[in-house]
């Protein structure tokens, strides 16, 4: 049966990468949760997508360039709504102690591929195992280099090499950077790609499946995991077939 993992939380609801979203996530019922880290100028994970906070909060500039405090000061939801005027940006640790005792599986999406953030694998593997939290956690990156610097450290995390571009060989590039998962942008959704993938003994995830349309493909192919805005959205459609 395909999981349902809520994007960056419940997204379309709440303000992406909030703990607000997180827990709207929950409260839907969502099997598993897709978030993106990043490390701050003093080596401080936290979850944020973009590279930049412009879009997300009431601040400019990178992530790199603040401090956890001042990264903190940040209004992460007055931009969404006025509902969430005051939510911040949640530190890895913050979303780690919050998720330990649910029953929820994890997808970290580690953001080094446009800013190479140095030691981010290390850093988020210690937290990972500080908290349990190895055995219910994938690892995925657009960074193949990243990949490789996770199996490095180790061989037992599921970890997932993340496309949005149709490449040769997919297949064996993945297992080549030592991953076990595909995770692929929907446009690239195939028969044959999920039956290469099954064959090989890799799970197959898709993003981002908002539209029912959509999600029932994903499931009538046998998608393992779909990342959605809308997890109640897509287990009523689920539930439907």
């Amino acid at each position: 049966m395909t999981k349902i993992f809520a994007h960056r939380g419940a997204s379309k609801v709440a303000p992406e990468n909030t703990m607000a979203a997180f827990k709207l996530a929950y409260e839907m019922h969502a099997e598993g949760i897709e978030t993106d880290v990043q490390l701050t100028k003093d080596q401080v994970p936290v979850l944020i997508h973009d590279e930049n906070v412009r879009r997300t909060t009431n601040g400019t500039g990178f992530v790199q360039d603040y401090t956890l405090e001042e990264l903190k000061q940040l209004d992460a939801g007055s931009w969404f709504s006025d509902k969430y005027e005051g939510e911040t940006i949640p530190t890895l640790d913050e979303f780690l102690t919050w998720v330990q005792d649910k029953p929820l599986d994890l997808n970290i999406e580690l953001k080094n591929n446009v800013i190479d953030y140095k030691d981010l694998e290390s850093i988020v593997y210690d937290r990972l195992v500080a908290f349990d939290l190895i055995p219910r956690t994938v690892i995925s990156s657009f960074s193949s280099e990243s990949i490789k610097r996770f199996k490095d450290i180790s061989s037992d995390l599921a970890t997932a090499w993340l496309t949005s571009s149709k490449i040769r060989f997919m297949i064996p590039f993945t297992k080549s950077l030592g991953a076990n998962r595909l995770h692929i942008k929907y446009t690239l959704l195939n028969k044959r790609i999920v039956k290469k993938c099954h064959a090989n003994d890799f799970e197959v995830a898709v993003y981002t499946i908002n539209r029912p349309s959509q999600m029932n493909r994903c499931f009538k192919l046998g998608c393992d995991t779909i990342f959605t805005d809308v997890p109640d959205i897509a287990l009523q459609e689920r539930n439907n077939n």
